[in-house]
């Protein structure tokens, strides 16, 4: 294959992704399930008439906390909206009666326990004539924090995060323990917000059968247990990474139970997931399909080792080149990383730079990058690669295997105009994985 098919190719895969996230916005999603008329709030299948409560508080936590209050805005009209929004970035514009919070990510800040107390306070004011409108998006988890228990530091906090996302741990195991060493996840936003009528309108970062696992599930019925984060510590040998004062609440054994479904304070509770990845899937499927490729779709490595990921896919695309010489091969969720030698990139560019290995002279192009714009520690969402990548970055004096090695996809993929820049998105609905074969 020639330079300019290789270009084309990566072309093409960019453009797939650009329109997938152009028709999974924000916006979009609130258009289809979210509506306003004459005091009426309609989500998905509830109506709330806003007239009848005597007081409507907005909390919207994460990466999609401004777009979300903007779009409630727009769609609420003239009604009297009031609120906390915290998220990771400062917001291009102020919803009047609203307070803002610019909190850590990808992991806690002080302004992200200023964040937990002021929602807290606020939730803790409202009486059963209230509604509360919970908007949980990915990144929740750090933007909004505190300790379970008041010997965890904002230094002990940051080093737990830390030692849980380099962990390998998938991300629903990460959130388990997340929630039981927090005084706000796992349903405890919602025993706060007791006895008001709840509604959670969620936009997924989570596979889709976890969604208490969105933000850690501050306002939802906690399915995991005590006994699982235990046996998740265990797993992946946590224990010994953490700090002495989450440590040795395990070494204790005294971590406290979170809210389980039966509990009061869901009784009058509604949880709606409006936008996730299979959204960002199907529209990733349809720009594939008009660009003329034969579409396949494999979700089943969601969660998986990079590695294990990319030789699967791999060898999946590879199967289906035998039935059509233009395949696209479409695979949402996301890889796990266990990091032992940090450098500059993320779970993306790692896969994609995994994959640039294995795909070195073939004629196949693999585009790994985040919905939210942001992968790992690096300014990019993800990279593009293909056939001529290990080539290229050798012309250009560049170690693709001590990047790998070393986690430091991100300079590699910079010098060969390869990382994928689009600044954060506003939104989150976990990765895309594009892989085409010509």
């Amino acid at each position: 294959m020639n330079d300019d098919l290789f270009i084309q190719m990566r072309d093409a895969a960019r453009e797939i992704f650009r329109y997938a996230l152009a028709e999974a916005s924000i916006g979009k999603a609130f258009a289809r399930h979210v509506h306003c008329e004459r005091g009426v709030l309609r989500v998905c299948e509830d109506l709330y008439h806003l007239d009848a409560y005597s007081r409507v508080l907005v909390i919207s936590i994460g990466k999609a906390g401004h777009t979300m209050v903007d779009a409630l805005a727009q769609h609420a009209g003239a009604a009297s909206l009031e609120g906390i929004v915290a998220s990771s970035v400062e917001p291009a514009t102020q919803v009047r009666g609203f307070r803002y919070f610019r909190s850590g990510h990808p992991t806690p800040n002080a302004e992200s326990i200023h964040a937990a107390k002021a929602i807290g306070k606020a939730l803790e004011a409202q009486t059963a004539a209230s509604l509360v409108i919970f908007m949980l998006s990915g990144g929740g988890s750090s933007i909004v924090e505190k300790p379970i228990d008041d010997e965890i530091t904002l230094d002990d906090l940051i080093a737990t995060y830390r030692a849980l996302v380099h962990s390998g741990a998938p991300i629903a195991e990460i959130n388990t323990i997340r929630k039981h060493l927090s005084a706000v996840k796992g349903g405890r936003l919602a025993l706060a917000a007791f006895p008001a009528q709840q509604v959670s309108l969620l936009v997924s970062d989570v596979p889709d059968d976890t969604p208490d696992a969105l933000a850690s599930g501050p306002t939802m019925p906690d399915s995991t247990s005590v006994e699982d984060c235990y046996r998740i510590a265990e797993k992946h040998g946590m224990q010994t990474q953490l700090p002495h004062s989450a440590r040795e609440l395990f070494e204790r054994h005294v971590l406290e139970e979170t809210p389980k479904s039966d509990d009061q304070a869901f009784y009058r509770s509604r949880w709606w997931t409006i936008l996730s990845n299979q959204t960002a899937v199907e529209q990733a499927r349809a720009a594939a399909e008009r660009a003329g490729f034969v579409v396949q779709v494999d979700n089943s490595c969601d969660d998986w080792d990079y590695e294990r990921a990319g030789e699967y896919l791999l060898k999946r695309l590879r199967e289906l080149r035998k039935e059509s010489p233009r395949i696209c091969l479409i695979s949402g969720g996301e890889v796990t990383v266990k990091v032992t030698n940090g450098g500059v990139g993320g779970r993306n560019q790692q896969f994609a730079l995994a994959c640039a290995e294995k795909i070195a002279g073939d004629n196949i192009t693999v585009l790994s990058a985040g919905t939210d714009g942001v992968d790992g520690n690096s300014p990019a969402a993800g990279a593009v690669v293909d056939g001529s990548t290990v080539e290229r970055a050798r012309a250009g004096g560049l170690d693709v295997r001590a990047a790998i090695e070393k986690f430091n996809a991100y300079p590699l993929f910079s010098a060969l105009g390869d990382a994928i820049e689009i600044g954060p998105t506003g939104n989150n609905v976990r990765d895309l994985r594009i892989l085409l074969a010509y």
